[in-house]
């Protein structure tokens, strides 16, 4: 699997594409994967307490015309509905159970075999996010691939 290298910024909390040699980089590693998993907003469910009362379900384009947000395959997460909420241990868990949410289609396409997560509050509204996937290997190996990444309730 090759993907467009997108890094990111935990001091903006923002990704971008990477260059090199004057060329968008690309590799078969699960770092764009990840991003794309954690910081694109998940459509959210119909019984989620949305953080404006504008209504908007946001979500990714392609997953509007799904009939209930438990339905599979959609992109992203849903940490967005935790903007305005405070740092407590409460707002941390449902942060984990939303990373969780968004990365067990590795799990479920056969890409990774284990996905641990850790979490703090790194600051008033900042959470600090380590993902380790263990991917198995040819001959049976398990490799493990680290991301530390931030995001912001703000």
């Amino acid at each position: 699997m090759t993907d467009v290298i997108l890094a990111w910024d935990p001091g903006s909390l923002r990704a971008d594409l990477s260059l090199a040699q004057g060329d968008i980089a690309v590799d078969s590693g699960l770092q764009t994967a990840v991003i794309v998993s954690l910081f694109t907003d998940r459509l959210a469910a119909a019984d989620d307490r949305l953080p404006t009362d504008d209504g908007n379900r946001r979500g990714w384009w392609g997953d509007l015309g799904l009939a209930m947000a438990a339905a599979p395959d959609q992109i992203g997460s849903r940490l967005w509905l935790l903007t305005r909420e405070k740092a407590t241990e409460a707002t941390r868990q449902r942060a984990m159970a939303y990373i969780r949410e968004a990365l067990q289609w590795l799990i479920d396409d056969g890409i990774a075999a284990r996905v641990d997560l850790a979490t703090a509050w790194g600051g008033i509204d900042r959470l600090d996010i380590a993902v380790t996937i263990s991917r198995q290997v040819a001959g049976g190996g398990i490799v493990d691939h680290r991301f530390d990444l931030a995001w912001s309730l703000a």
